[in-house]
């Protein structure tokens, strides 16, 4: 992993009296930290510059297309934005007629963690119930659509999947290949959420590529602002109907950045020479780590998790322990009424000696 700077433990207020401040291990998410040194320094060369607006400059032509290189897509359409819900609430307002619908796993982002937006775009979402995994397949999509041939219900039209998944298990290129084929012989769009795309694809347990990715999905994005950018994710529209007058939805939804510029300039700085995967692999070799040490410890996992996101099934009585030792993320309830599913997440900045130390820690409680 290429040098980078940063703090070695995480600090936060607590309620104590004096204001104390309480040194603990961040494993909360994967964006906590700023940027790779990589992509400030892309940042602070062109600063000076005085760069048109709105995407329309020299930065952000050059990185779509290096993108459509990458994803060997010459015809793609590449759209930047800045996070993950505006991207998704953005291509589904964009993609969909007002009576379309949007079918997507319970888990999924767009279900749950972004206050309803898909819906405040004027769309349903039908929810798949799935298992640990998060991800959903043909033979949970066709009842749907059986159910959903009385013109008085919505339609549904796109299928939304992310790889890697909320519980961070990734898509095989089996499995995208009969989602993809089934989304097309029912007429049904797939799009990808790609938050944690770089994870993804970096997994050992994926065999998908950007490629892939172009050829079976209609869109999908790839995610920048956890994995290394300051912010920002690239939308590649894949399928040339939807191409058509996206910028001008993106503008009406308040998704077009004026200094678009800082985004072609962070995505050039990450794609350009493989930093996006170097990153992603090395995110996902601390979580192995991570992920071995507490099996060696002991402790139980919801999932085997092959990317950067962990989910150990903890008894609530360790709970304010653990409080005191790191940071993190409370998931659901754990298998039992004693129990809780919470979630670690690295990233390009976690060290093994972040690893090493808490595990250590964690050992004596």
């Amino acid at each position: 992993m290429r040098n980078h700077v940063r703090s070695k433990f995480f600090r936060q207020d607590i309620n104590r009296d004096e204001g104390d401040l309480l040194i603990m291990y961040n494993f909360r998410n994967d964006y906590s930290e700023a940027c790779h040194p990589a992509v400030l320094e892309a940042l602070t060369k062109m600063n000076a510059e005085s760069v048109i607006g709105y995407g329309c400059d020299d930065y952000c032509k050059q990185c779509a297309d290096l993108i459509r290189d990458l994803c060997k897509a010459p015809h793609a359409d590449v759209q930047f934005l800045v996070g993950g819900t505006q991207t998704n609430f953005t291509a589904i307002a964009a993609f969909l007629r007002p009576w379309e619908s949007v079918i997507c796993a319970h888990t999924a982002h767009v279900n749950g963690h972004e206050a309803g937006a898909v819906e405040a775009t004027g769309h349903k979402i039908l929810p798949v119930p799935t298992g640990p995994d998060g991800k959903i397949t043909p033979e949970q999509i066709a009842p749907i659509l059986e159910r959903h041939k009385d013109p008085h219900l919505v339609k549904p039209r796109l299928v939304e999947i992310a790889d890697a998944t909320e519980s961070g298990m990734v898509y095989t290129k089996a499995e995208l290949t009969a989602l993809s084929q089934f989304c097309r012989e029912h007429d049904l769009l797939l799009f990808l959420d790609g938050a944690r795309l770089g994870s993804a694809l970096a997994s050992s347990a994926s065999d998908l590529t950007l490629p892939d990715l172009a050829e079976l999905t209609d869109a999908f994005y790839i995610g920048g602002t956890k994995n290394g950018a300051l912010m920002g994710e690239a939308l590649v529209i894949a399928n040339p109907a939807l191409q058509p007058d996206f910028f001008r939805i993106k503008k009406r939804l308040g998704a077009v950045l004026a200094k678009g510029w800082l985004l072609g300039v962070q995505f050039e700085a990450l794609l350009q020479d493989g930093l996006y995967f170097e990153m992603a692999r090395h995110a996902n070799a601390m979580a192995a780590r991570l992920q071995t040490g507490l099996k060696a410890l002991g402790w139980t996992l919801m999932v085997d998790s092959p990317t950067n996101q962990i989910f150990p099934v903890i008894p609530n009585t360790r709970k304010s322990a653990l409080d005191q030792l790191c940071a993190y993320e409370d998931w659901c309830p754990g298998p039992t009424p004693d129990t809780t599913v919470i979630r670690f997440v690295t990233c390009f900045a976690t060290t093994a000696e972040d690893v090493d130390g808490f595990l250590a820690a964690a050992a004596k409680f």
